[in-house]
């Protein structure tokens, strides 16, 4: 009885987490609430997540965006519960993309717990977003 109460408890933290691990497409209302708001603090950054993030600011007609997305998911499902992926379509969210200057896409806003955000430009190789997730994001040293 133990053992299947154990399992049953496995599984459900399991798929919990795997329903958790995919990026998340946001608003300006839901960024807002939980990356940061700077209409109420405009001239000091304050992180609001619980956790690092990501935020993909792109479009649906974009090829560099479209090759980006994959590699996001993926590694959306290998840092789960670590760090969050947030998408921004700018055509839908113009005024977010304007708040932080989006002219370019993909644009990438790295979000660490108690820094202010770093950005990068470009759909970034997906052992150069696992550096960057590892070094800035979760402050682990290089090997």
């Amino acid at each position: 009885m133990k053992l299947k109460f154990a399992s049953i408890i496995l599984l459900v933290t399991l798929f919990t987490t795997l329903a958790n691990a995919q990026t998340k497409h946001i608003t300006k209302a839901e960024f807002l609430k939980k990356v940061a708001n700077y209409e109420t603090s405009p001239n000091k950054w304050t992180y609001l997540g619980q956790r690092p993030c990501l935020i993909d600011f792109y479009t649906t007609w974009c090829g560099p965006c479209k090759r980006l997305a994959p590699v996001l998911e993926e590694l959306a499902l290998e840092y789960a519960g670590k760090i969050d992926i947030y998408k921004v379509d700018t055509e839908k969210e113009p005024e977010l993309a304007a708040a932080f200057g989006i002219n370019t896409i993909p644009t990438l806003l790295f979000c660490p717990m108690g820094e202010k955000p770093q950005i990068r430009q470009g759909a970034l190789p997906k052992e150069t977003l696992i550096d960057i997730f590892d070094t800035v994001l979760l402050k682990q040293k290089k090997k």
